[in-house]
């Protein structure tokens, strides 16, 4: 071949193949830390691209938003069936801070508690705590039979339906409205709203299997560093440990 004709063999390539570079060595990882409220503290790890230039990778995990198991949280196994919404609000070192943000239930329990020949009673509630967070509270309930019913189904009428609902609301309203947000979380974790309202309920017609389905956190006040910080500094009380219920001793006669 004469030397000239073929001028593509002279050049470089302009789009010449790029090394392959492994994306893992460009970022770095981060631990999640839950707050005090729960038994376990670091949580999980994230990743994130490492900073460069003006992009800061502090400011790429705020607002990250992690769902974790409450029976993970709290070493429970009872509590499988809810799910924690934790928001990443501050950044300390390689250390993620996280706040509430939300709470839920699985659908496999959900689906567990309807059935047939039964109502649903379904109720939802903006309410405002102490501290300035707007929160949307769903709550679920079913009616059941009486003790001496023959009857098959337990359907409650509109009107009664309508009555149950208005308690479950005022509970609901109360419940958020009384405190902070980290009381009302206890007492989320806690679970004993439920049984509340379905006392409460009782006089109008029995309900049975009566939670708060879910917590949505519509709005957050301005963000506080020394408030956030509230929520990860061990509390000064010594609660002890979990000790499993006493257990009633038959008297013999």
């Amino acid at each position: 071949m004469a030397i000239g004709k073929n001028k593509r063999l002279t050049k470089s390539k302009k789009g010449g193949k790029k090394k392959a570079v492994d994306p893992f060595l460009k970022k770095e990882w981060y631990k999640l830390i839950a707050p005090s409220i729960f038994a376990k503290k670091e949580c999980g790890k994230t990743i994130i691209t490492k900073t460069q230039g003006t992009k800061i990778a502090s400011d790429g995990l705020k607002g990250r938003v992690v769902e974790l198991s409450l029976a993970d949280l709290n070493d429970n196994e009872a509590m499988a069936y809810r799910k924690i919404k934790l928001c990443v609000e501050d950044v300390q070192g390689y250390n993620c801070l996280l706040n509430f943000h939300g709470m839920d239930m699985t659908r496999d329990k959900l689906c567990s508690l309807i059935k047939k020949k039964q109502s649903i009673i379904e109720a939802n509630v903006d309410a405002r705590t102490t501290d300035g967070y707007i929160v949307r509270l769903f709550c679920i309930a079913f009616t059941k039979k009486q003790d001496d019913q023959l009857k098959e189904t337990c359907y409650a009428k509109s009107a009664k339906v309508r009555a149950i609902r208005s308690k479950m609301v005022s509970a609901m309203s109360t419940l958020a409205g009384k405190g902070d947000l980290k009381t009302l979380v206890k007492a989320l974790i806690a679970g004993t709203t439920g049984e509340e309202i379905e006392r409460e309920a009782s006089s109008i017609f029995p309900i049975k299997d009566c939670y708060i389905r879910k917590v949505k956190v519509i709005k957050k006040p301005k963000f506080d560093v020394t408030a956030l910080m509230e929520w990860h500094n061990d509390e000064g009380q010594d609660v002890g440990q979990n000790v499993a219920p006493a257990i009633p001793e038959e008297t013999v006669a």
